[in-house]
């Protein structure tokens, strides 16, 4: 029984075909082997291919606004509602929708986390209120998104966001508040 084992894995190695032992070789990729139009598939050979499953974020929930629903939004503000820029200050500084308040979702992430008084200490305004509609934009989406996400997160309610953000406003030729 010792011997059986050598002996049947000897078998298996020298019964390998032709065309395995060619597959097994290095090959030259020289142009005429390139030129070949019929690809050599052995028999024994049958290439699998598992399909790639691309997984993505939940969808959000956040309600999404255009061009004019924002500008609406901007022209007459409400207290039920409360725009938000989450780019960073230097951004907001450069341009910003009128009425937007800035809370900067990169350098400041747990700001939406924050006790009232203390996000009114860090940020000098008050607290956006779970029950008001916050409506978030940056630059171009992502940023807004995630804002969006966490705001979902700690409890708000009524979220939503302009997928166009500053570029969308730009492009329409929304005002700027500077």
């Amino acid at each position: 029984m010792a011997l059986a084992r050598p002996v049947a894995l000897a078998a298996i190695r020298t019964n390998v075909c032709r065309q395995c032992q060619q597959l097994l070789r290095p090959q030259n990729f020289s142009a005429p082997a390139l030129r070949s139009s019929q690809p050599s598939v052995h028999r024994g050979i049958r290439p699998s291919f598992t399909p790639v499953r691309w997984h993505s974020a939940p969808a959000s929930k956040s309600k999404v606004y255009d061009f004019q629903q924002v500008k609406q939004i901007s022209e007459k503000p409400s207290a039920e509602r409360v725009l938000i820029d989450v780019r960073e200050p230097s951004e907001y500084e450069a341009g910003f929708i009128p009425g937007a308040i800035n809370l900067p979702i990169k350098s400041q992430p747990d700001a939406l986390f924050l006790p009232a008084h203390e996000f009114e200490d860090r940020f000098g305004m008050s607290k956006p209120s779970a029950d008001q509609e916050v409506v978030f934009y940056c630059k171009s989406g992502v940023r807004s998104s995630a804002a969006a996400s966490l705001a979902q997160q700690v409890g708000y309610q009524n979220v939503a966001e302009y997928r166009g953000s500053w570029l969308d406003w730009e492009k329409n030729g929304g005002p700027s508040g500077k």
